[in-house]
């Protein structure tokens, strides 16, 4: 397997093997993680009605799908949320600031019509870039 072999995460979702795609894909120093949404280990929705803890899940999705690939949170250059009520904006930007403030990535916010779920009022996706130097 060479440096620029693609290395795949899955989480175990059910949506991955039905849609056709994986938690994160590294490619030598380049790291693309598929949207996030807020789910719970048993599969429910996380905290249904609060945007924050909502997007604290999605951003903890990351975390895992980034260690299960040789980087972490701080290698994050670019997000994209994708939020069902952008009057909600502020609750996400608070968890996302929470977790990004000493390394902000270059993000986008965007309000989307619905999510896979009625319940979910946010979906993050994720890109990061690991030096050589590590």
């Amino acid at each position: 397997m060479t440096e620029f072999t693609p290395r795949r995460a899955f989480a175990g979702a059910p949506w991955e093997a039905r849609v056709g795609y994986c938690r994160a894909v590294r490619c030598g120093p380049h790291i693309w993680v598929t949207g996030c949404a807020p789910v719970a280990e048993d599969g429910s929705v996380v905290a249904p009605g609060d945007a924050n803890a909502q997007t604290v899940r999605c951003l903890q999705v990351i975390d895992k799908a980034l260690r299960d690939v040789g980087a972490d949170m701080s290698h994050v250059v670019r997000t994209r949320m994708f939020v069902t009520d952008i009057s909600r904006w502020e609750a996400v930007g608070d968890a996302h600031r929470a977790v990004f403030a000493d390394h902000p990535p270059a993000t986008t916010m965007v309000e989307v019509s619905a999510l896979i779920d009625p319940a979910m009022l946010v979906e993050i996706e994720a890109e990061a870039f690991v030096p050589p130097d590590g």
